[in-house]
C-alpha cells in the first residue's frame, strides 16, 4: 500500500466510497496541488513566527476543482504545524455567514487538533491549566502536595488571565470559574461554563452565575470571542488557528441586504486581520469564480473587493499564490487517471494480486474515460463519481474471484444521486441558481466535489 497505514487507507476509501472527502491521509491522493501548498506552509510558518498579521488566502474555483479538498489538506499540514484548525460550511440555514454568533458556534464544535481531533476546545482549556501547574512546579520548585502550590497556581493563573481580561473580561471570567468548578469536582458546571464560552445558547443561568455572566455570545460579540481563543491557543504553545469558510458562494443567493450583512461580516474579519486584532488566525475562504467576480458577490462591496482581488493571467503556470486570492484549475484527464492509480494502489484489498490485475492502468483509464463520457465529456465535473465507481469496482473485484470488470462492469447513473452540477453536465442543462433560500444543510461530512 506504498507506506499508507491500514487504517488510513480504509479511512480514504470509505470517504471516497460515500463520495466525500477523507478526514485524514488525504496527501495520499493529492495531484496538482504540491505548488499551493508549498506557498501556504511558507505563509503558515511566518504567522506562527508572528512576522506580520495573520493572514487570509482566498480559494476560487469551478465545481469539481477540489476546493473542499485543498482546504482540508491546507488544515491537516497546518495540524503538523501544531496549528488548531476548524472548518466551517456556509449555508443559508444551518450557518448563515451574516450570523457571526452562528459561525463561531460551528467554529467551536468543530475545532481539531493533531494530538485531540474534533471537539477539541476542552482538551485545549485543560492542556492550558496543565500547562500553568507544569509552570508553577517548574519555576518555584513546589510539588501538587505542597500547602502552597493551591496559591501559586491561582497567582499564574491570573497572570496568564490578565491578558484575556484585557481583550475580553467575559472570557477570563469563565476561564477562572471553570478553573474553580474542574478543582471542586462540579464538572457539570465546568462543562456548563465551557459550552456558553463556546457559544453555545440556552446555558442555564445557575451556571453562567458562578462566572459572573449573563446572556449569550452574539453578534460582534461572537469576534471578541475568537481573539480571547487565539489568545489561549497561543498561550498553550499552538501556533495559531486556521479557519475556513467554505462554500461562501452560497450568500449569492439570498435577498440583497442579507447578502450585504454577510459580506460586511467578511470585510470585517480581513480588517481585523489587517489591524492586527487576530493575532495566529490564517483564514481560508473558498468560492466560486462568480463569488469573486460577480456583482452578486464580493464585487458589489468595493472595499472588500479591493482588499482580494487579484489578477490573473491566461497561463496559470504563473500565478503568483502569495497573492490574497488563489485559482484551483479544474481536472483534467492526466490529474483524474493519477489520482485514480493512487486510490488502486493504497486500496486495502485481500485479494491484492488479483485487484492489481484486473484494475490496471487500462481499465482505469477506460472508466475514466466512460465516466467522463456519461457526464458530456466533461472531465472537470466527474471526479466525485469516477472514484466511487472505481471503490465500487475495487470491492467487487476483492470480493469475488469471478468479477472481470473488463466485462462486467457498466455505467449506470442515477439521476437522483446526482448534484445539481453533474445533472447539469449530463443532461447539458445551465446549472439551476435557486434564488430562494435552500434546504438545511447538513453539518456532516463534504461532498467530494468543491
Amino acid at each position: 500500500m506504498n507506506g499508507v497505514r491500514p487504517d488510513e487507507a480504509r479511512e480514504i476509501v470509505a470517504a471516497l466510497r460515500a463520495g466525500v472527502v477523507p478526514q485524514a491521509g488525504l496527501h495520499h491522493v493529492t495531484t496538482g496541488l504540491d505548488r499551493l501548498m508549498a506557498a501556504v506552509d511558507e505563509e503558515l510558518a511566518e504567522v506562527a513566527e508572528g512576522r506580520g498579521h495573520g493572514r487570509a488566502k482566498w480559494i476560487r474555483g469551478e465545481y469539481g476543482s477540489g476546493k473542499s479538498f485543498a482546504a482540508r489538506l491546507l488544515c491537516a499540514r497546518a495540524q503538523a504545524r501544531r496549528y488548531a484548525t476548524s472548518e466551517v460550511q456556509i449555508s443559508i440555514n444551518d450557518t448563515p455567514l451574516h450570523h457571526l454568533e452562528t459561525v463561531y458556534r460551528r467554529l467551536m464544535e468543530r475545532l481539531t487538533t493533531g494530538a485531540d481531533g474534533a471537539g477539541a476546545f476542552r482538551a485545549v482549556v485543560d492542556g492550558w491549566l496543565f500547562e500553568i501547574g507544569d509552570e508553577v512546579s517548574r519555576l518555584s520548585g513546589l510539588a501538587e502536595d505542597d500547602p502552597a502550590f493551591p496559591d501559586a497556581v491561582e497567582k499564574r493563573l491570573e497572570d496568564k488571565l490578565a491578558e484575556l481580561s484585557t481583550q475580553n473580561p467575559a472570557f477570563a471570567q469563565v476561564l477562572r470559574a471553570y478553573h474553580r468548578a474542574t478543582h471542586e469536582g462540579d464538572f457539570k458546571t465546568a462543562q456548563g461554563l465551557l459550552a456558553w464560552v463556546a457559544g453555545q445558547p440556552h446555558i442555564d443561568r445557575s451556571v453562567t452565575s458562578k462566572a459572573g455572566v449573563k446572556g449569550a455570545v452574539d453578534g460582534q460579540a461572537a469576534l471578541a470571542f475568537l481573539r480571547g481563543v487565539l489568545t489561549l491557543l497561543r498561550q498553550s504553545g499552538y501556533a495559531g488557528m486556521v479557519l475556513v469558510l467554505d462554500e461562501v458562494e452560497t450568500i449569492q443567493r439570498m435577498p440583497g441586504p442579507t447578502r450585504e450583512r454577510s459580506l460586511t461580516a467578511l470585510r470585517q474579519l480581513v480588517d481585523m486581520l489587517a489591524d492586527d486584532e487576530l493575532p495566529g488566525l490564517y483564514l481560508v475562504v473558498t468560492g466560486t469564480a462568480a463569488f469573486f467576480d460577480d456583482y452578486k458577490g464580493i464585487k458589489s462591496l468595493a472595499p472588500l473587493y479591493q482588499r482580494v482581488q487579484t489578477r490573473f493571467d491566461a497561463n496559470p503556470k504563473f500565478d503568483n499564490l502569495r497573492a490574497p486570492q488563489v485559482r484551483l484549475l479544474p481536472f483534467d484527464e492526466p490529474r483524474l487517471l493519477e489520482v485514480g492509480r493512487k486510490v488502486r494502489d493504497l486500496y486495502p484489498a485481500r485479494a491484492s494480486q488479483r485487484v492489481a490485475e484486473r484494475v490496471g492502468d487500462a481499465f482505469i483509464a477506460a472508466l475514466a474515460d466512460q465516466v467522463s463520457t456519461g457526464f458530456g465529456g466533461k472531465v472537470s465535473v466527474c471526479p466525485r463519481i469516477f472514484l466511487r465507481e472505481l471503490v465500487d469496482v475495487l470491492d467487487k473485484v476483492d470480493q469475488h474471484e469471478e468479477y472481470d470488470p473488463i466485462h462486467s462492469y457498466a455505467l449506470q447513473l442515477d439521476d437522483a444521486a446526482l448534484t445539481p452540477e453533474e445533472l447539469a453536465a449530463r443532461h447539458g442543462t445551465p446549472t439551476v441558481e435557486t434564488e430562494a433560500v435552500d434546504a438545511p444543510a447538513a453539518a456532516g461530512p463534504r461532498r467530494l466535489d468543491g
